[in-house]
């Protein structure tokens, strides 16, 4: 299995952005899917979450300001980010689990990507 998170990038404060996951050797429709991130110093934390039935989770600190989708025919998660502030900067990782309580939970997990990189500058 792998998770090819891309996209990432420098942009300013109140940008936005869409990285792609492309997943191979799984079916995206079949697993719930993912978004992490992973600022300096700080613990990997949870900031999106799709279900296999599409139901989503978001935290509140981003709320309203991301969205998770899916395409199918591509097998590829996205994460859209608009309103990007700097606290916002950190590694994005694409996640996959079975069930949806695993994938929401970091150390439950099935599956990680590599990270792409996200900085937001002031």
């Amino acid at each position: 299995v792998q998770l090819q998170a891309s996209g990432g990038g420098l942009v300013q404060a109140g940008g936005s952005l869409r990285p792609p996951c492309a997943a191979s050797g799984l079916t995206i429709r079949s697993y719930a899917m993912g978004w992490y991130r992973q600022a300096p110093g700080k613990e990997r934390e949870l900031v999106a979450a799709i279900s296999s039935g599409g139901i989503t989770y978001y935290p509140n600190s981003v709320k309203a300001r991301f969205t998770i989708s899916t395409d199918n025919a591509r097998n590829t998660v996205y994460l859209q980010m608009n309103s990007l502030k700097p606290e916002d900067t950190a590694v994005y990782y694409c996640a996959a689990s079975k069930a949806f309580r695993d994938v929401i939970r970091v150390g439950d997990v099935n599956y990680w990507g590599k990270g792409t990189l996200v900085t937001v500058s002031s």
